[in-house]
């Protein structure tokens, strides 16, 4: 006998918002939304600028009404009920921190407002300060801290009311790359500590990745896809989130079959040796990674997939090197090669044809279903 599914810290069913639109009419920034997040879960909303990603965050903290749909938190309907009353707190891209009160004051301001005895606010103010990495801080002024140190002080100021949910809205936008990537492993340090579900907005997939135990992709109000990270980058599901998702190599075309192997041939006539699995006929998107990509040996074997071209440019990158490549008919293609076969391209000069080979089992192939 197993037990039963654990429930979903939050839920949004059937969600939709509108707003006016400058122009006039409506523009949809949720169409028909449908999600949960489960306890315990680093989750990130990822898409581009005007997805629906900060929308769909503000309904779940109740900073936006929807015009239909339900969100619910801990398994009850919040909707209709007002931020404060929500068991959520939300750590904003901007901080809104108070210029005028000290780090204790900002981060216990939730606790005074509630009536919270002295004693027991500047303890766990202490405490707040410590899981962050702010210990001694507690009377700098906002003005006497650094973006990284606010955005803490802005952290603590959210964990202290122990929330069932925490909502971050792009919080790491404004500081520079070091900090920034510095601060996304002690945010998802802090969430492991904590023990509670963190629902993270950015537009970053390199943040998203790196991150996240779950990755909702947004794309003009609607999900196109949910699941890890690695999912995502090695099986994405649309041609939209494999182009979002990481760097690779796009090709459209049909499924043929040559002498029983599968080969994607794209209107243009170029013939790309595919794994197995679609029919043929099949329209298809397939994604080919720079990593995918290495020198063909002379005589490659039948899990290998070969690729005519000419090596255009190398770009070094610190820890490793892109080969920018030109494909018979035109298209780009980069690979990132290991360092083991990294000498035979080393030894190719711009302007001099390439042979580029992967294992067939190794790009991803999108069917399209309409």
């Amino acid at each position: 006998m197993t037990g039963a599914a654990p429930e979903p810290i939050a839920e949004v069913r059937e969600a939709v918002k509108r707003f006016p639109a400058p122009e006039g009419g409506v523009v949809t920034a949720l169409d028909n939304i449908s999600l949960e997040v489960q306890q315990g879960q680093f989750a990130t909303l990822l898409g581009p600028s005007g997805c629906g990603k900060t929308t769909l965050l503000r309904t779940i903290s109740g900073f936006e009404d929807l015009d239909s749909g339900e969100v619910r938190i801990g398994g009850i309907p919040v909707t209709g009920v007002p931020p404060y009353r929500r068991p959520v707190n939300t750590v904003f891209q901007n901080y809104a921190l108070f210029p005028h009160l000290p780090v204790s004051g900002n981060v216990g301001y939730g606790l005074e407002v509630a009536g919270v005895q002295r004693s027991e606010r500047d303890r766990r103010v202490g405490e707040a300060l410590e899981r962050v990495g702010l210990s001694g801080f507690h009377r700098r002024k906002p003005a006497q801290l650094s973006g990284g140190q606010q955005q803490r002080v802005a952290l603590a100021r959210a964990i202290i009311n122990q929330p069932k949910l925490l909502l971050l809205d792009e919080p790491l936008s404004a500081l520079d790359r070091n900090l920034r990537q510095s601060m996304q492993l002690e945010l998802k340090s802090l969430q492991h500590d904590l023990g509670i579900c963190f629902l993270f907005v950015t537009h970053d997939q390199e943040e998203a990745l790196t991150m996240s135990d779950q990755v909702i992709v947004l794309n003009q109000g609607k999900i196109e896809q949910v699941g890890p990270p690695e999912v995502l980058y090695h099986r994405p599901a649309t041609r939209f989130v494999a182009e979002f998702i990481g760097d690779g190599a796009l090709f459209h075309g049909k499924i043929q079959n040559t002498d029983a192997d599968p080969v994607l041939v794209t209107e243009d006539g170029l013939r790309i040796a595919v794994g197995t699995g679609p029919g043929v006929g099949d329209s298809a998107t397939l994604i080919i990674r720079p990593e995918h990509l290495s020198i063909a040996p002379e005589d490659p074997d039948d899990s290998m997939g070969v690729l005519d071209a000419v090596l255009e440019q190398m770009v070094f990158k610190g820890a490793t090197r892109q080969y920018v490549c030109r494909l018979a008919n035109g298209a780009a293609i980069s690979a990132t090669p290991p360092e083991a076969s990294e000498e035979a391209f080393i030894r190719v000069r711009p302007g001099e044809p390439v042979r580029l080979a992967y294992r067939r089992s190794k790009p991803h192939l999108i069917v399209e279903t309409n």
